[in-house]
């Protein structure tokens, strides 16, 4: 039955060339935990809000101590069969490029030549003052020496580089400022209630107008960043497919909707298109 559902989609791509929106869900295999997927149900987690990060010097400070224990383990995480199976696709001229939602760099890793990615990247932070960038891992260096005993035991990771630090340890965390201009630094990505740059939007969109079909990977399609290009695609009269382990927004827009493990659909996928 799985097997008819992934021809049934090779079918609506081959000789489409077809634009990939991916979600938190690709990199579910790749051990990144997500928000929305099967394995979130009951975590009870809000992701911190760029309101929140900054208007509170306290929210910034729970923000970076959080970071701080979770980028290490964010750092390591590697592509999985799912987001190598797309950058195969691409290679071999049936995806035209990906654009994601996720802010994990790993399409890029993993071989994607063409991405955009709506909400950034964790591997830069930038100063909300004088814009000056800066790598995670200097930050990282920068953020060891301040605090040499901050050391949580056990802590549980969760999305977007973020892990579980007790409250009495966050009092003591010591954030850095920005190197040039001693302002606030915030992770170069997208925070809830943010939008995404406009600049960033006009590319993905010009992407998915180049497209003849739209193959949506990964993603519940509960944020309408992601939802809006189905909608741009229907609206366009192009082919919508989704591959997704649960349910999403966009499945009654679907002409091809697969269920399952991306890490098993995407490259059994992948080699029918080859």
């Amino acid at each position: 039955m799985l097997d008819g559902r992934i021809e049934r989609l090779a079918d609506l791509m081959r000789g489409r060339s077809t634009l990939v929106l991916s979600g938190a869900g690709i990199s579910t295999e790749s051990g990144i935990p997500d928000y929305r997927g099967p394995a979130s149900a009951g975590r009870g987690r809000s992701p911190i809000t760029y309101q929140d990060f900054v208007g509170s010097e306290r929210k910034r400070q729970r923000y970076w101590a959080r970071s701080f224990v979770g980028w290490p383990f964010m750092d390591g995480r590697e592509p999985n069969g799912g987001h190598f199976a797309v950058a195969a696709m691409e290679s071999s001229g049936n995806v035209s490029g990906v654009v994601t939602q996720n802010v994990d760099g790993l399409h890029l890793e993993a071989g994607s030549k063409t991405v955009v990615e709506l909400h950034g990247n964790l591997r830069n932070v930038v100063c909300l003052r004088c814009g000056s960038v800066e790598d995670r891992h200097s930050l990282q260096l920068r953020l060891a020496e301040l605090n040499p005993d901050f050391s949580p035991l056990a802590p549980e990771y969760a999305p977007d580089g973020d892990s579980d630090v007790p409250d009495e340890l966050v009092d003591s965390f010591v954030v850095a400022p920005c190197q040039v201009c001693g302002g606030v630094l915030k992770p170069e990505v997208v925070f809830f209630g943010e939008n995404v740059p406009a600049q960033t939007y006009q590319r993905a969109k010009e992407m998915l107008e180049d497209a003849e079909a739209l193959l949506v990977v990964g993603s519940s399609l509960t944020v309408r960043s992601g939802y809006r290009f189905v909608v741009q695609a229907k609206a366009a009269e192009k082919p919508v497919a989704i591959v997704n382990d649960g349910p999403t927004r966009g499945d009654a827009d679907a002409d091809v909707k697969v269920s399952g493990r991306l890490g098993e659909t995407l490259p059994r996928l992948a080699e029918l298109l080859l």
